[in-house]
């Protein structure tokens, strides 16, 4: 029997927040002020009103259509009573006309893009949204418990110039155990949807009906195969998938088979192993090997935990090029309990990359076999 719990998501799908309406009107009587004193110091005021116009451009990048249309109506307004005031300077009227034509000009054209970029804003804001769902439909709902196992985890797919990431996971309770898939589908995006689809479609029925690891991964690659001869049909690039295959039951040892992905590694007693492991080819490529799947076994005691991670996470970076040192960071978290430790872990390593290192889509999954079965 299994319990499950809502999924936890690492970031909610937000718009930027425009600046409070009292922040634009101090910001904008702020520089007008600055303007006018700097012109009225220089002797030259009408040509240094050329500077607000700069105030509706930046209005367009950061505020509200309704905020813009104040600062361009504010910039026109100043423009033309200076011009007009200062009459008697000796300037071209020819040359005051034409400033607050420009000055209106700019403005009317930074409404109209700042229209234009709220309209691609809420655009990719209802994407993301839908990614999003359609990740919570595709992907098991976790912490999930099972007379086996409790299985908990963080999947953090999406990013600002992708809305959905190439890595998988699924659980399955069977006749033979729980099975636990962790995988990585070639590529990044949209396009690695379908592949992603195929794997996690085959793995749900695989598992319930295939007694062996080896029969799951055959059903597996042949899923990806065929999901490649409809792409080549489409003009679609052909694609690999990674992957790792757990199975978990009442003996004190688990079934593993890697084909081709990270290893995982076994925390007991507050150390951490990886355990040797045959890699296979990765699904979609079993043709090109003439050596069959190969099961792994080792022993998986009450209480220790599995850590399946995607490669995201051994290759997040630092600014400086160095690699999250996730033996180490693991070690040093090894006490926490397996809903805490994939969280941590993710935070860690999104704080270990900073600003300027390299994050990308990662998916970590906490298997803790349960102290008594």
């Amino acid at each position: 029997m299994t319990r499950t719990h809502p999924k936890r998501f690492a970031h909610p799908f937000e718009a930027v927040e425009p600046p409070r309406n009292a922040e634009v009107v101090i910001g904008v009587v702020s520089v007008t002020a600055l303007v006018m004193m700097l012109g009225a110091l220089s002797g030259s005021v009408v040509w240094l009103l050329g500077l607000l116009v700069f105030l509706p451009g930046t209005a367009s990048a950061l505020c509200t259509v309704r905020q813009t249309k104040f600062v361009s109506a504010w910039a026109t307004l100043v423009v033309a009573v200076t011009v007009v005031v200062r009459h008697g300077d000796g300037r071209s009227w020819l040359d005051r006309i034409l400033m607050v034509l420009l000055t209106l000009a700019l403005g009317a054209a930074s409404v109209y893009a700042c229209h234009r970029r709220i309209r691609r804003e809420h655009e990719m804001l209802r994407l993301r949204s839908t990614a999003a769902a359609m990740q919570r439909h595709i992907l098991r709902p976790l912490p999930l418990l099972t007379d086996d196992v409790l299985v908990d985890g963080v999947y953090e797919p999406v990013q600002e110039d992708r809305l959905v990431g190439g890595d998988i996971y699924d659980v399955v309770v069977s006749p033979w155990g729980t099975r636990v898939l962790i995988g990585d589908v070639q590529g990044k995006g949209l396009p690695a949807v379908g592949a992603a689809f195929a794997v996690i479609g085959a793995f749900r029925e695989a598992a319930h009906r295939e007694p062996t690891l080896t029969a799951i991964v055959d059903a597996l690659d042949a899923s990806v195969v065929r999901h490649n001869s409809y792409a080549a049909q489409t003009g679609d690039d052909e694609r690999f998938v990674t992957a790792l295959i757990v199975n978990v039951d009442a003996h004190d040892e688990v079934q593993v088979i890697n084909c081709g992905h990270i290893p995982p590694q076994l925390l007991h007693d507050a150390t951490v192993i990886t355990p040797a492991l045959d890699s296979g080819v990765p699904l979609g490529l079993a043709e090109l090997t003439a050596e069959p799947a190969t099961v792994d076994w080792f022993a998986f005691p009450p209480g220790a935990t599995l850590l399946l991670t995607t490669d995201g996470l051994t290759e997040t970076r630092a600014a400086d090029g160095t690699f999250y040192p996730v033996t180490e960071r693991l070690t040093e978290r090894a006490a926490l309990s397996p809903t805490e430790l994939p969280h941590a872990l993710y935070d860690d390593a999104r704080a270990f990359a900073g600003e300027g290192g390299q994050h990308d889509d990662v998916a970590v999954l906490s298997v803790r076999r349960s102290p008594h079965h």
